[in-house]
């Protein structure tokens, strides 16, 4: 199953790449990896996406938890959360391929957000199967680049990740 896991962490240099070699050391896979400082500037905030089962997860979590910079961590599939993925994609686009993309990207409530003779970079922001649903649905010999920034979460209502 796949877990989303949202860490505050102490915001100082070598911490990313303990939790990184904790996962590697274990041979347990991340699928992606954000992190960004949070409104206090001693913390960061990290969300990782994995899979496993749950004896595979709730190992992850206790080891996270032994790491001397892990201030708090939560396991947001537990719960009702939203999660967002930020994508770029740079597209082939000449002659009839632009109204084609066009109407594509309209579908799929994009933001076309750069324009050059022959491409396109659209901006796309939503579930990652949304995403992905967007990607199958373009012509293959169109896709010229895919950055994706993996999901981010946050859990729903009241309670949040906090000191």
């Amino acid at each position: 199953m796949r877990h989303i896991i949202s860490i505050l962490m102490e915001n100082e240099a070598g911490a990313l790449s303990r939790v990184a070699g904790l996962f590697s050391a274990r041979g347990y896979n991340i699928e992606s990896l954000t992190v960004s400082p949070t409104e206090d500037p001693t913390l960061s905030r990290m969300t990782l996406v994995t899979w496993g089962n749950e004896e595979i997860i709730e190992q992850i979590t206790k080891q996270l938890n032994k790491l001397i910079e892990v201030v708090k961590l939560n396991d947001l599939s537990d719960g009702k959360h939203i999660e967002r993925e930020m994508m770029m994609i740079k597209l082939k686009a000449v002659g009839d391929q632009r109204e084609e993309v066009k109407r594509l990207v309209d579908i799929f409530r994009g933001k076309i957000i750069d324009v050059s003779e022959s491409s396109y970079v659209v901006e796309m922001t939503g579930a990652t199967s949304k995403l992905d649903a967007f990607v199958e649905t373009v012509a293959k010999e169109l896709i010229v680049e895919v950055v994706r920034t993996g999901p981010s979460a946050i859990a729903r209502g009241v309670s949040g990740l906090r000191l």
